[in-house]
């Protein structure tokens, strides 16, 4: 027993005498500085992910791990940080204060705030690449996101939760998509998130100045790492926006997302891995590019009602280059998102805008999370389209076609037109469901197609003026009974006879 009480008095000795994790172990020098990485020698006991602090007042963040040093990515001007300056690691990895004060708020790509509106006002902190919520604690997808924008919202319907990939090439109307998506949510009870990667900071201007005058501003939050803030910035944005996100997730709230894209995110990620010297993959991507981007995405779900119900809905936005969706970034996030929406630059040089390919879109989630209004005029709608299509382009080969196939390529240059809408004006549920039955009914096969959008018009303005209760009704049941059948039949006839007499009654 003696033997024993001597060597726990020994070891309580040297547990007494041995230095706290300070600064022998936590203190480092730089020895080499490389477009926004720094090398540091000595850190001996900091952890990847660990944040450092800079004697120039810069922070950073170790991402690499060497046997003779670290690699740290900067968040900041990197030109500042010198040869042989000295480095602290905080002992803490990269967190940022979580609030209700984001709700109104531009930031940066860590999280801080450059609206001029003063700091965030928050009590707590989180870290920003947790765990994603495991499938115990989630539920499906069966609550839809009403984007206002018809050709979505009929034919490739998300659900809150869903992880829906908007994909296109350049200047095809991909943010005009999320845009309006946001500008539909007003009293919609959702939170919206804009994150800009590698934007221009005038489009993240002119996009807060379009969200403040429609009053969107009220429940969004813009995180903008633009393209003249480093790498390192637009690297970390997405999760700083997820993080956000999951804050107001935990107080069972609905969140939706835009990630702006996931292209230059991926860029960004290389520059940096490159500088790191990791080995280049495919396209010069490193090879945990893949797992990047779905770790990410994986964070949107629908939380259970055990633990608040609340859901983070993700679009985001990939550009190809022409057309080319084989390419390494569009196959890696198509295969982890819950579907697409493809963007087609000769539909939108055409003028049918959105410009989305119907037979290329898809909705994994599909009708599940659509209202049952919107099921019951647009059911067909989609194989119609697809459908029709393909007959025109045969029908420029033929010159003769049966009555029944002619019939149906020009209900669907009809449909076609219906489908059109103007930037920055969505539609909400009950005016969409009323043009899609007076469409679906075959009062449209006698109006000349380019006379659509003119119907259109005034038939919503009809209705909202002389008949509001019908879309009220809609929208309250978000279905169509017998009753609201019967007033639709009988309302469209009358504005058929007032403005359009020629066309036979159905």
């Amino acid at each position: 027993m003696k033997v024993v009480d001597e060597i726990i008095r020994e070891v309580e000795k040297e547990i007494k005498s041995a230095q706290p994790r300070t600064t022998k172990k936590n203190i480092g020098y730089v020895v080499e500085v490389k477009d926004e990485i720094v090398f540091i020698d000595g850190l001996y006991d900091s952890p990847y992910g660990e944040m450092v602090e800079f004697g120039s007042g810069n922070r950073g963040m170790i991402v690499d791990l060497f046997e003779d040093r670290v690699g740290v990515i900067v968040f900041g001007d990197f030109e500042k940080i010198k040869e042989g300056d000295i480095v602290k690691g905080t002992g803490d990895v990269f967190k940022i204060p979580i609030s209700e004060d984001y709700i109104g708020r531009i930031v940066n790509g860590i999280g801080e705030p450059i609206d001029g509106k003063g700091k965030i006002k928050a009590k707590q902190q989180a870290f920003i690449d947790p765990i994603a919520p495991g499938v115990i604690e989630r539920q499906s997808v069966n609550q839809p996101v009403q984007t206002g924008i018809k050709a979505i919202d009929a034919l490739i319907p998300i659900g809150r939760g869903q992880r829906e990939l908007i994909i296109g090439d350049r200047r095809t109307g991909k943010t005009t998509v999320a845009v309006d998506t946001i500008l539909n949510q007003k009293d919609q009870n959702m939170i919206c998130i804009y994150c800009a990667i590698g934007q221009r900071l005038s489009s993240t201007a002119i996009l807060s100045d379009l969200l403040q005058r429609e009053g969107a501003m009220k429940y969004s939050i813009i995180v903008a790492a633009s393209a003249s803030d480093p790498a390192s910035m637009q690297y970390v944005a997405p999760y700083v926006a997820t993080t956000i996100g999951e804050y107001f997730m935990s107080k069972g709230k609905d969140v939706l997302i835009v990630y702006d894209d996931l292209s230059k995110h991926a860029w960004a990620y290389r520059q940096v891995s490159l500088i790191l010297r990791r080995p280049s993959g495919r396209e010069a991507y490193p090879g945990d590019i893949f797992y990047l981007h779905s770790r990410l995405l994986e964070r949107s779900c629908r939380l259970n009602d055990k633990i608040g119900g609340g859901s983070i809905t993700s679009l985001p936005i990939v550009e190809t280059q022409e057309g080319d969706v084989s390419a390494y970034i569009p196959t890696n996030i198509i295969s982890i998102t819950d579907g697409q929406i493809y963007l087609e630059s000769d539909l939108f040089n055409a003028g049918i805008r959105p410009a989305i390919n119907v037979g290329l879109s898809v909705s994994r989630v599909g009708s599940t999370a659509q209202a049952k209004a919107m099921k019951t005029v647009a059911g067909k709608l989609k194989n119609d389209l697809a459908q029709y299509r393909a007959l025109a382009a045969f029908a420029q080969f033929e010159s003769e076609l049966d009555e029944e196939t002619k019939k149906f390529i020009d209900r669907g240059a009809r449909m076609t037109q219906l489908l059109i809408q103007s930037k920055n004006q969505p539609y909400d549920l009950a005016r969409q469901v009323v043009v899609f039955w007076a469409g679906g009914k075959g009062y449209l096969d006698s109006i000349p197609t380019d006379k659509i959008k003119e119907f259109e018009s005034k038939f919503i303005e009809f209705m909202e003026l002389s008949h509001k209760k019908i879309l009220e009704a809609i929208s309250t049941q978000k279905s169509i009974d017998e009753k609201i059948e019967k007033q639709l039949k009988k309302v469209t006839e009358e504005f058929m006879n007032l403005h359009y007499s020629n066309v036979e009654k159905k």
